[in-house]
């Protein structure tokens, strides 16, 4: 399931930095800006805990986490929407991404420069707002001049759902209001909004890059942020990428951990920042185990049972029959597949069941 969160952000923020830590990839990360030219791809292990235990349980030959795709894109600038920098590119490489991860300094370093001379995330953030939004505005009106005739005279009901769409959008635009700010009471209208593929419509994480000293709490630079977001519906996370690339030199687990705790971290920047990424892109995961594999599988989150079937191989869906269904936390507090089935833990679910975060499952197909 190639879906795909963007790393945006204007330049020197440590977008590039935080993608070195959860790829290791070797996006070069220079204190000046355009240092990523092109979009670097890095396919990111999503941790869970989930699989460790029933590996301790069921004992396979391996263990196969899930994974999203992480995309480093090159800094924005003012202008970019008019193709200023690299900004057409930029765009396009936004455009191609399912969700934003937006990368904001909060932290002061008098050694790393900033492209407006000052910190001000807040700044920095209707920067990039603005540019997407004139961006969204010029698809919006585009639009409109193709659709506006045909709904107004042409008696087409889907041009009349679509010209209201962008009317509505047209006007949170121009009111400097991102796109996903605007509701829908249709499925034809959510459709048709979706069909568009706006920029400023994407979710949007908002990643504050703060010092060592801020990693736990915060700091003001954050709570600015997190009222500039309010009225948005966006989370925010606190990451301090500088101490995310120390953690990535140790080569055990448990000097990391010792390293968080003397931190008064409970979990890596990183760790949080890859669940929050696979949580924007609506995925969830269902796990199958097995002495040769304990493995886990990402869904589309509201996925009903044939479907998810067919995420481990298209004959499954195409053949279901049935879905043997063992809840994760009954699993672990039974200790074993028969000792569920005993205990009346295992469920027969058909074609209309949704399937639910950590459900272990076998499917029953027949081609």
């Amino acid at each position: 399931m190639a879906l795909q969160c963007g790393i945006v952000g204007l330049p020197n923020v440590g977008k590039s930095t935080l993608f070195n830590c959860l790829s290791n990839a070797k996006a070069q990360a220079a204190n000046f800006p355009f240092c990523t030219i092109e979009p670097n791809v890095g396919v990111i292990t999503v941790p869970d805990e989930r699989l460790n235990k029933l590996a301790e349980l069921v004992h396979p030959e391996k263990i196969v986490p899930t994974t999203v795709e992480i995309v480093d894109i090159a800094g924005l600038v003012k202008g970019a929407s008019q193709g200023e920098g690299l900004g057409n590119k930029f765009l396009a490489n936004i455009r191609e991404t399912d969700a934003i991860l937006h990368v904001l300094r909060c932290f002061d370093d008098e050694n790393v420069t900033h492209v407006d001379g000052s910190v001000n995330p807040v700044r920095d953030k209707e920067i990039i707002d603005y540019e997407l939004q004139l961006k969204d505005l010029e698809t919006v009106e585009a639009r409109i001049g193709k659709v506006q005739k045909q709904a107004q005279t042409g008696g087409d009901k889907q041009a009349k759902i679509i010209l209201d769409v962008l009317l509505r959008y047209k006007t949170a635009l121009e009111q400097g209001k991102p796109a996903r700010t605007v509701g829908f009471d249709t499925k034809d209208e959510e459709k048709a909004a979706h069909d568009l593929f706006l920029l400023t419509n994407k979710p949007v994480l908002y990643v504050c890059n703060v010092d060592e000293t801020s990693a736990v709490s915060g700091n003001p630079y954050v709570e600015s942020v997190r009222e500039a977001i309010r009225e948005e519906g966006s989370d925010l996370l606190i990451v301090a990428a500088k101490i995310e690339s120390e953690i990535a030199e140790f080569d055990t687990y448990e000097e990391r951990e010792l390293f968080l705790g003397e931190l008064g971290l409970q979990e890596s920047g990183v760790n949080r920042l890859i669940k929050a990424a696979y949580k924007l892109l609506n995925l969830e995961t269902f796990l199958t185990a097995g002495p040769q594999e304990v493995r886990a599988w990402t869904y589309r989150k509201g996925s009903k049972a044939p479907q998810c079937a067919g995420v481990i191989h298209t004959d499954f869906e195409k053949g279901f029959i049935r879905a043997e269904v063992i809840k994760y936390d009954d699993y672990v507090r039974l200790g074993s597949e028969n000792a569920c089935k005993e205990a009346g833990k295992m469920n027969i679910e058909g074609k209309e069941y949704v399937v639910q975060d950590g459900d272990i499952m076998h499917f029953r197909f027949n081609v």
